[in-house]
């Protein structure tokens, strides 16, 4: 056959020159092997799906964004296909030349391909103000006064935009018109932007939506890191960022699920634990009296005691930093009503606050302003108070479980013991249900955004609620919740995951979006209270136990993959 083929080729040497010159068009009709080839690409051609056509546009556009040009024009030549309507390519080229007559007649050519021809009034209120705006620019104002008179006005369209547009008449000079109009100005680049404003009422069979390939790529890149069980860095919508050759996949050994660190200075049960907000240092609080506060080293990520809180007699069993982690306060459990706010940069007890013998303080939440904080108990008291614990607010009657202030500084959440979580406006005085459950809420947490709700509910385990909506979103699996106190977090780098202790001494993992957990770490004995995710180090972790000890737990030590197959079994995956 090879031989055949040759001998062809040899009988017909100008037909296959007379292909190449013709950019592959050869005659269907040519008796020569040679032209076999072209041939067989003229029934491709003819043969080509609605999807090779699409992917040929596709790419035919991303080569014109590259200036391939003649590389495009070779494609659709050789393909059969057509990037885009001819009137469409006039319109674009008079659009970036600023011809806007020339344009305006091609959107009555545009108007019978189009699926909603009322889009073209749309279409050419934005061309009009374009070409308004650029008259502007060239102190063409009588011009740009005859648009806005004699051709926008008359659209009867978006009349609050004409009486923008007719403010900018008053600029003085370009700039100031740039600055008001938000504009970047005549160009290139604004013709750009409104093509592709334009282009949105086009049919894609008339005109691509713009970089069209990219917004797929960047969609299937996305999707990839949406299915990752384990992706757990910052997002970066770059297609620069990532390879597409390969499909995203992030290995478990990148995640915390290792035990790095045992912390054993604590003499007792451990009930809490807390990063501060920058990420630097970690609060531990025990029924042994004491807080510890741990620095976080840069480098190693590994902790390091720099200084030891003492005299808390009922136990420490809440912790919560300032804002600018410059204090913290500790609470005891429910027979303690006395509250410690700290300096920790010093060491010393700024504040040691009790309204009565009788109180329970056994939670508290800073205004984001960092001059107030809430506290209350189950006792019924709850109050808001400043720094040097001065009650300013208090209100009658709420048993306080749990409490979390809002990021605008007027309203707190409050979990009570009627199974519900309650918003309460000490401004006004008002107050609102928010979540209702069917069994107590031990504890609960709240997303940076403050759109979710992270609830530890007694026999039920973990659920997440949306705030905003007033809905529960999904119950986590896989956690023993009793009625003992347990802390869940959010956590990693969007906070795409939820940690939480277990009275079966496990830390359990879970994505955010997914209800089986993706990891149970043991290596703890007892009750698991607490867990801290670092919110500056995604891959840092902390947890407190009955044990007496704290666990960091951070990414798998550097070994050979051999030793990396068989590494600690503290950490099982869910999802083999």
């Amino acid at each position: 056959m090879q031989s055949n083929g040759t001998g062809q080729e040899q009988n017909h040497p100008a037909s296959a020159q007379n292909g190449d010159a013709n950019g592959l068009q050869s005659n269907a009709g040519s008796a020569s092997g040679a032209s076999g080839t072209g041939s067989g690409s003229l029934k491709k051609k003819k043969r080509l799906s609605q999807a090779e056509e699409d992917v040929i546009r596709l790419i035919g556009q991303h080569l014109n964004g590259l200036g391939l040009n003649q590389t495009v024009d070779l494609l659709m030549q050789e393909s059969g296909c057509r990037l885009e309507h001819p009137s469409a390519t006039k319109f674009r080229n008079h659009i970036m030349e600023g011809e806007w007559d020339k344009a305006e007649n091609d959107l009555n050519e545009l108007k019978a391909l189009m699926h909603s021809p009322s889009a073209i009034v749309r279409m050419k209120f934005l061309l009009l103000q374009q070409k308004y705006l650029e008259y502007l620019e060239d102190g063409k104002v009588l011009e740009a006064l005859q648009v806005l008179r004699g051709e926008l006005t008359p659209l009867k369209y978006n009349t609050d935009r004409i009486h923008v547009l007719s403010g900018y008449l008053m600029c003085s000079h370009a700039e100031d018109l740039k600055a008001k109009a938000e504009w970047e100005g005549k160009g290139a680049g604004s013709r750009c932007r409104l093509l592709d404003k334009l282009q949105t009422y086009l049919p894609p069979s008339v005109m691509l939506p713009p970089r069209r390939l990219q917004t797929l790529l960047r969609q299937a890149v996305e999707m990839q890191r949406d299915r990752c069980l384990y992706h757990n860095t910052k997002l970066d919508s770059s297609l620069d960022s990532v390879s597409l050759l390969l499909d995203h996949v992030c290995s478990r050994k990148q995640f915390p699920c290792y035990t790095q660190q045992i912390l054993t200075e604590h003499c007792s049960e451990v009930w809490f634990c807390k990063f501060s907000n920058d990420g630097t240092k970690l609060a531990t609080g025990s029924k042994d009296t004491t807080v510890i506060i741990w620095q976080v080293e840069p480098d190693s990520h590994q902790l390091k005691l720099i200084r030891t809180l003492e005299g808390h007699a009922y136990g420490v069993s809440y912790l919560a930093w300032s804002p600018d982690d410059v204090y913290l306060i500790a609470c005891g459990p429910d027979d303690c009503s006395e509250l410690w706010l700290w300096n920790v940069q010093t060491g010393e007890l700024r504040t040691k606050m009790s309204q009565s013998h009788e109180d329970s303080l056994t939670s508290v939440a800073w205004n984001p302003d960092g001059k107030r904080f809430v506290t209350g108990g189950q006792r019924g008291q709850f109050y808001q108070c400043d720094l040097d614990g001065n009650l300013l607010e208090s209100w009658e009657g709420v048993r306080v479980q749990c409490l979390w202030c809002m990021a605008d500084g007027r309203n707190v959440l409050a979990s009570d013991t009627h199974q519900r979580i309650r918003g309460y406006s000490f401004e006004d005085l008002t107050d609102r249900n928010i979540v209702q459950e069917d069994h107590p809420i031990m504890s609960f947490t709240v997303s940076k955004n403050g759109r979710l709700a992270l609830l530890n509910v007694a026999t039920q385990g973990v659920h997440l609620w949306d705030l905003q909506d007033r809905v529960l979103v999904r119950k986590y699996q896989g956690v023993t919740q009793g009625f003992y106190t347990i802390h869940s977090c959010f956590g990693g780098h969007n906070e795409d995951f939820i940690a939480s202790g277990s009275e079966d001494h496990k830390v359990y993992i879970w994505h955010k979006r997914s209800e089986l957990p993706i990891m149970e770490l043991t290596g703890h004995t007892r009750t698991v209270n607490c867990v801290s995710w670092n919110p500056c180090i995604p891959n840092l972790m902390a947890s407190a136990s009955d044990d007496g000890t704290v666990r960091i737990w951070g990414p798998a030590p550097f070994l050979d993959a051999q030793e990396q197959d068989g590494l600690n079994e503290s950490c099982s995956s869910m999802d083999s």
